[in-house]
């Protein structure tokens, strides 16, 4: 008995998807991410509350307001990262336009000579020249029955969502380094003010000197040895006030605008500091960092990116219609008796590929485990952030207890000082030389205050800084699109 043509093909159409589903890889088991930051062991207070998305204004100062608020709408580096999420986005609608029915239209006119050594000779038909014209609809249509269309949709939509959480990440680092910057030029500002006292100090110490000198009373040295100081407080004097300016240029830049359109900075005391961590930063640190949620929306991009590599050895069905008019003449294109339909089905079955499907999967597979490892790297990294932060604080805060007595004693041998020189007992230089230590342990004790209010801005960022609460940093941006993928 002679097989059907259909039977025949359906026997193909078997085999040939037994054949392609041969070297069908395994189902991959979904990645196990940790459930908390590695702070294990790390004694760190805790009792305090999670930053606000607008962390800085607990510094209370208008000043850093509106610096900040200038940086998120203008700055060059946040509108990089509003450009990366701009495009994940639109990928999601690439990625989703690719599924789907698709329809065209198709409208074509030919003109062509019949050859007179052809299949059809002219003398046959009774012309040598001929019009075709063809008008019509075509549509196709590719069932997603392995769900790869659907997960590279997936991957598309958790690219985007990086992106977004990597704006995020952008728009904190980006306020943290202006508060920096700020705070790091009211310190020098209150510096300059003691360095300038000092200064006063040691020339009154050298007019002293150069009067002893002059009767006779001191070696010349002393003169020598005065002069030395008063450089040096000069030098101190032009490193501050160059430090100064290039802070308000390392704020220009990072807010994006020239000098000229800074607000006017005006010297005020360094705010107070924070209160302790949050009680659950381990477990809750995985959702108020933005750049560890972008690691965790990498990892599931490439998750269904392996998916989609694995439904790759699936065979694609299609179907395809064609709706269309064609006549030679155009008088007649739109009759009945011109349609020209066309109805048929494809089936792509990736049989012989050189091992082309099998490389395209191992290389997903391995971008998975890479995504994995950055997401490990990063929490690490936030863990690490958050306890040298937090443990740097507090250790400035001791040292600041000790470095505050040691001021209250120099201000005590300052008075006690300044009492013998009124009761005659001492010259003048005892309590200038006491002045001048005292202003030194002043002058101590604000790097420590600086120093304990730039590890109070580095533990908002790397407490997240606001991030995964009612709004997020980078939202403030007026020049970043507000959608969510």
């Amino acid at each position: 008995m002679t097989p059907r043509p259909w039977g025949v093909a359906c026997l193909s159409l078997a085999l040939g998807v037994i054949g392609a589903c041969a070297g069908l890889p395994p189902k991959p088991k979904t990645v196990a991410l940790p459930a908390e930051a590695p702070l294990a062991g790390v004694d760190l207070t805790a009792g305090g509350s999670w930053p606000a998305a607008d962390w800085w204004a607990k510094y209370q100062d208008p000043t850093l307001n509106r610096l900040i608020e200038m940086a998120l709408g203008t700055s060059p580096t946040l509108a990089t990262a509003g450009a990366r999420f701009d495009s994940a986005r639109e990928s999601v609608r690439v990625a989703g336009a690719a599924a789907g029915a698709h329809v065209d239209a198709l409208s074509d006119f030919n003109r062509q000579r019949l050859s007179d050594n052809g299949l059809f000779p002219p003398e046959l038909l009774g012309f040598h020249w001929y019009n075709l014209m063809d008008l019509g609809l075509q549509a196709s249509y590719t069932f997603d029955w392995w769900g790869k269309q659907r997960f590279a949709v997936e991957a598309a939509v958790d690219q985007a969502r990086a992106a977004r959480a990597e704006r995020s990440a952008a728009a904190l680092a980006l306020a943290s380094s202006i508060a920096d910057g700020y705070f790091g030029w009211q310190a020098d500002q209150a510096r300059l003010s003691l360095a300038r006292d000092r200064l006063a100090a040691v020339q009154r110490e050298g007019t002293l000197s150069l009067e002893r000198v002059r009767a006779e009373l001191d070696s010349p040295d002393n003169l020598h040895a005065a002069d030395s100081a008063v450089a040096a407080a000069r030098e101190q004097i032009a490193l501050l006030e160059g430090s100064a300016k290039l802070r308000i240029v390392a704020l220009a830049a990072l807010v994006g605008r020239p000098v000229a359109d800074l607000p006017a900075f005006e010297a005020k005391p360094l705010p107070a500091l924070g209160g302790p961590l949050p009680d659950d930063v381990r477990l809750d640190l995985l959702s108020r960092r933005a750049d560890i949620t972008a690691s965790r929306w990498r990892v599931e991009a490439a998750e269904r990116n392996l998916d989609v590599a694995r439904a790759d050895f699936y065979p694609d069905v299609s179907i395809n219609t064609l709706l269309t008019v064609q006549s030679i003449e155009i008088g007649r294109l739109l009759e009945y008796a011109s349609r020209d339909p066309q109805l048929g089905a494809a089936i792509h079955l990736p049989l012989f590929d050189a091992g082309r499907l099998k490389a395209r999967y191992g290389a997903n597979q391995a971008a998975v485990e890479s995504a994995v490892a950055g997401y490990r790297d990063t929490l690490v990294s936030a863990a690490c952030d958050v306890a040298t932060e937090a443990l740097t604080r507090a250790q400035l805060s001791a040292e600041r207890a000790q470095r505050a007595a040691q001021v209250e004693a120099a201000q005590q041998h300052r008075a006690s000082a300044a009492a013998r020189v009124r009761q005659g007992v001492a010259d003048a230089r005892t309590e200038l030389s006491a002045t001048e230590s005292w202003l030194e342990q002043r002058d101590a004790l604000v790097q420590l205050d600086a120093a304990a209010l730039s590890a109070d801005i580095g533990l908002q960022r790397a407490l997240g800084g606001g991030y995964g609460g009612a709004h997020d940093p980078g939202d403030s941006a007026t020049n970043s699109t507000q959608a969510t993928p």
